[in-house]
């Protein structure tokens, strides 16, 4: 469900292990604290809330799916995802955006949760020291770390990591709130979620 060698910080990693010993994707539609945005018939549309250095807006497209490629949705969840893009470039009024995502092999990919979803960054290029937006979308595989990471939480609280089966908040283009100098570079799976609302324990810092 979650590939804990990609972690960033410290605080990432002890919520990733909490989730997946609670058996938690932050990303499913049942357990998605996140603000909405925007809601179709198979998406959701959030603010990243971990938003890439160098951007003034950066959203997430998460599907309702627990699938790892936007290949394997449905033909009917992958045509609504053209009506979740569509919305966010109305309502943001963009003129240009970039669009990521990360699909398949998390080990490969650098990506922390094993639910697609897709970005929509528009880089703050108003901003005289602005530095190109960076997203990691390849790395060598790192089993060994991944291993011995697992091994902080007890096998028998761990998940398998099967798949499971509009609110109106401000605006954050131009709020020019970064994350840390590498947040380009990975994925936070809603780290506020073991913290915030969920009855999880973290088995190590």
């Amino acid at each position: 469900m979650y590939h804990l060698s990609n972690y960033r910080t410290d605080d990432q990693l002890a919520d990733m292990l909490a989730l997946q010993a609670a058996g938690v994707c932050v990303f499913c539609p049942e357990h998605l604290d996140q603000e909405v945005l925007h809601r179709t018939a198979h998406w959701t549309v959030t603010p990243n809330e971990f938003p890439y250095r160098g951007t003034r807006l950066h959203l997430l497209l998460v599907p309702d799916a627990h699938v790892t490629d936007l290949l394997d949705l449905s033909p009917a969840a992958q045509a609504d995802f053209w009506v979740a893009l569509g919305w966010a470039r109305q309502r943001y009024a963009l003129s240009f955006y970039g669009l990521g995502a990360r699909c398949g092999d998390c080990g490969c990919t650098g990506a922390t949760i094993e639910h697609v979803h897709a970005h929509v960054i528009v880089g703050d290029v108003d901003d005289p020291d602005h530095e190109p937006v960076r997203m990691k979308f390849s790395q060598r595989p790192r089993p060994e770390r991944e291993a011995e990471l697992r091994r902080r939480v007890h096998p028998d609280q761990l998940d398998a990591g099967g798949a499971q089966d509009g609110v109106t908040v401000q605006d954050r283009v131009g709020a020019r709130e970064v994350a840390p100098p590498d947040a380009g570079l990975g994925d936070q799976p809603g780290a506020r979620g073991a913290r915030e609302g969920r009855d999880v324990e973290v088995g190590s810092g």
